[in-house]
This record gives structure tokens, sequence and C-alpha cells, in this order.
């Protein structure tokens, strides 16, 4: 599940760096940071199937709930992650605005 939920939001993110292709928001660091975490659950995924084998494709019911919510906190900690980068970097200058026009 963790898997599944990683891939989905890597693709979303693909696609929305396709198709803002111009925008400032770095949104190409998200998809790399997505891609990299589905990349990790997807060699986990292998590595449990090679310790359980069949037994894989039938998880308790609390496992694929744990497995869920962890993959919704991974999607959530690379949003936060994007946003302080995006934050720290300021590529509108916005806040670097909003600090001159305090002074």
């Amino acid at each position: 599940m963790t898997l599944l939920i990683t891939v989905l939001a890597a693709v979303i993110s693909t696609v929305l760096w396709y198709v803002l292709a111009e925008n400032k928001m770095k949104i190409g660091t998200l998809a790399l940071m997505y891609w990299g975490a589905s990349l990790m659950w997807l060699v986990d995924a292998v590595a449990e199937y090679i310790e359980l084998g069949a037994e894989f494709f039938t998880p308790a019911a609390a496992d694929a709930a744990n497995d869920a919510f962890l993959g919704a906190c991974v999607v959530c900690f690379g949003l936060v992650i994007w946003l302080v980068m995006l934050l720290l970097k300021d590529p509108e200058g916005r806040i670097r605005a909003a600090l001159v026009n305090k002074n």
C-alpha cells in the first residue's frame, strides 16, 4: 500500500511538472523525491516478497492500514520538505519583498 501511494504521488507530481513546465515552484524536485521514495518502497516490497513468498499478497487488514498510514505520512513529509525548500529559495521573491517593505 505504501508503494502504491508513493507511486501515485510521484505520477501526479510528474504530470504537474510536465504540464506546468515554466512554473518556478520546483515541482520537479517534488517529483524526484516521490520517485526516490517509490524506488525505496519497491526494493522493500521485492525483499519482503523474497522473504514471504505468496503470503506477501494477502496482508492482514491491520498491516494494510498501517502501510496506508505510512504512505500518507511519507507523502505529507515530502510536501513539508518541498514547502520548506520553496520558502527558503523564494523563487517569486515574495518573502524578500515582504521583509523589505516591513523595514
